[in-house]
This record gives C-alpha cells, sequence and structure tokens, in this order.
C-alpha cells in the first residue's frame, strides 16, 4: 500500500494494522481490482450480515434494513441509473484487521469497512459492488469514477477535500500499542517519546504526525527512533521481542490486536490514544467521493437514518468499535488544515 507522487495529499489514515497469522495467505492470495463481497448476494431481502467470515474477528449479526426512498431519490441520476454502488476498499497487498482483510474462506473481502459500504449501499437501494484494491489505485478509481465511493478509513483533510467530498461515519483515533508488561505511556504528550523507539506504517497519516514530534524532539535535544516493517507480523515480532518499545497505528487495529492476546504470553496493551487530526480537532473517517459528485448527501442521510434506527451501534458493536462512534454524519466538516494534512 504505498502513495505514488500525491503522497503528500493522500495520506492514508490506514496502517498495515494487525492480522492473526491464519489470515495472512487469504489477504495475500486476493488480486488486485477484485470484486468481493460479503455474504449480502444470498441474503433474504431487508437484510444485511456483517462479521461474516470474520475468523472471530467480528460476531456475526444480521440487521434488518431496506431502502428508504426519501434518501434514494437524492442520487445522482448517473449512480441511480446503473442500480448499483460500486465501493472501493484499499485492503490489497495485506489489508487490516478488524477494518479490511480477506475472510477465513480465502476469498470474501471482510471487515468493518466493507460492511459497512454494504448497510449504507442497501438504505441508497443500490446494490454493492466491493472492490478491493492497492492504496493508490482507491484513489485513482475514485478520479476515474470506476469507484463511486471508498469505505477504507480514509481521514477527512482539507487537502483531501481539493479533490474529494466527504460523509463523516467514525471518529479517525491513533494509537500506541506497548507490551502488556511495559509502563510506558503516551499520556497525551509527545515528549513521553524521548529516547523511545516506535514503529509506524510509511505513507500513513500516522508517520506524519511521528515524523512532527520527531522534529520536535530533536529541536529540544531529544531522540525519537522511528522504525518502518513490511508487515504486521514483523511488526509484532519486533514489539514481543523488544527491538521497539511502541506500535503506533490505527486505533482500531491495536484494540482488535490487544483483545486477541490478553491471553497469550505476547499480550499487549494500549498506551493512550491521539487524534489524528492533531490536538485541536477530533479527526473524522469519512465516505470518500469525487468532489462534486452528489454522493456525499445522500450518502451522509444514510448513515444518519443507520444511527438514528440503531443499525449502525450494531455494526460497531460487531466489529469491537464502538468507542469510535459519532452522533451524526457530516457533509465535508473541517478536517485536518492544510498545513497539517
Amino acid at each position: 500500500m504505498r502513495i505514488l507522487n500525491l503522497r503528500s495529499s493522500l495520506l492514508r489514515g490506514l496502517s498495515a494494522g494487525t492480522a492473526v497469522a491464519t489470515l495472512a495467505t487469504g489477504l495475500a492470495a486476493c488480486g488486485g481490482n477484485s470484486d468481493a463481497a460479503g455474504k449480502s448476494d444470498g441474503e433474504a431481502p431487508g437484510t444485511v450480515t456483517v462479521g461474516a467470515h470474520s475468523n472471530r474477528a467480528a460476531k456475526e449479526t444480521a440487521l434488518k434494513v431496506s431502502e428508504v426512498k426519501a434518501i434514494s431519490a437524492e442520487l445522482p441520476k448517473t449512480v441511480a441509473k446503473k442500480g448499483k454502488l460500486v465501493i472501493g476498499v484499499g485492503a490489497l497487498p495485506t489489508g487490516s484487521v478488524p477494518l479490511n482483510f480477506v475472510g477465513d474462506d480465502q476469498k470474501t473481502l471482510t471487515g468493518a469497512e466493507p460492511d459497512f459500504g454494504r448497510l449504507v449501499a442497501t438504505v441508497l437501494g443500490l446494490k454493492p459492488e466491493v472492490k478491493n484494491l492497492t492504496w493508490e489505485n482507491l484513489f485513482v478509481g475514485i478520479d476515474s469514477g470506476k469507484v463511486d465511493t471508498a469505505f477504507s478509513n480514509v481521514t477527512d483533510t482539507e487537502e483531501r477535500k481539493k479533490k474529494y467530498e466527504f460523509a463523516t461515519y467514525r471518529q479517525d483515533n491513533l494509537g500506541f500499542e506497548v507490551p502488556k508488561k511495559s509502563t510506558w505511556n503516551f499520556d497525551g504528550d509527545y515528549r513521553n517519546l524521548a529516547g523511545k523507539t516506535v514503529s509506524v506504517s510509511r505513507g500513513t497519516n500516522q508517520e506524519k504526525v511521528l515524523l512532527e514530534w520527531k522534529a520536535k524532539l530533536k529541536k529540544e535535544g531529544k531522540d525519537l527512533t522511528v522504525k518502518y516493517y513490511p508487515d504486521n507480523n514483523s511488526v509484532y515480532l519486533a514489539l514481543n521481542s523488544g527491538k521497539i518499545d511502541a506500535h503506533f497505528g490505527p486505533n482500531p487495529s491495536i484494540a482488535y490486536h490487544t483483545t486477541h492476546t490478553a491471553n497469550t504470553p505476547n499480550a499487549t496493551r494500549s498506551a493512550g490514544k491521539f487524534s489524528g487530526a492533531g490536538t485541536k480537532l477530533q479527526g473524522l473517517i469519512a465516505a470518500t467521493s469525487k468532489k462534486d459528485s452528489g454522493l456525499a448527501k445522500p450518502v451522509s442521510e444514510a448513515i444518519n437514518y443507520l444511527i438514528k434506527n440503531g443499525q449502525y451501534a450494531k455494526w460497531l458493536a460487531a466489529w469491537n468499535l464502538s468507542n469510535e462512534a459519532v452522533s451524526t454524519s457530516k457533509v465535508n466538516p473541517p478536517g485536518l488544515p492544510l498545513d497539517n494534512s
């Protein structure tokens, strides 16, 4: 998931989050630009199942949901006419549990993000078509019109608003993960990173934040060592062996990993969170469509319908992400500022 020459404008909120070893082969086997869908194709009308094939990353839950005509009537004619919503997910090559990954059937793209895209598509009266892409091709797909909207842990930033429009649906929180025996905590203060070695994924929003803290510490005469690893397994081997003090990544991945290692010799814990938009603004994750496509408003209304009627809370609970809930979806709210995006 490397960023090409658009790195500054496409910094992502998605890292190579945690992946259990049993999923590694399936993740690697999923080819580029392949279509992937959940259980919706075989479901009864009015039902969307979330958490399917999740290998215990989620509690499989059938949710009752159907088209809301007042909302679907606001869709752009080009989208309404084709009768489907092409949902982009940037899960190649390795995915990120619990957000997007290849399931235990070795073929289904599952995760909180594609599941939520399918819920939104159903409210809009459209058949969901989920495409699994690399991160850079996710944005290429939106730009070219081959992808209608992305549900892929994309952070709302002012830089991205030059090309895209947003409908928010989840808080964007970053987090630090440390071995359970570690006594270190972030405590919301970058100065507590002095003398530490921290891993992060390249081309991500969290890398940008971490490098800014590194620069501040350097001016103060203090060191912060930043390490990069090619995959999830390498990160956790380094953490467990003491080669790094902490890993800095998306809070959902850390929350998942700490839960699933709780009763193992390699148990980890959260050592603090930080808003993906910095100290002055709560970062937000948003459905991302091409600017002026006309999709952000109906997508946001569909999300608010799901919030109001309870499916949203059940979706978050199924994926253990209730602590990242928003009270309402907004269209293009203030995002990560231009001087920090």
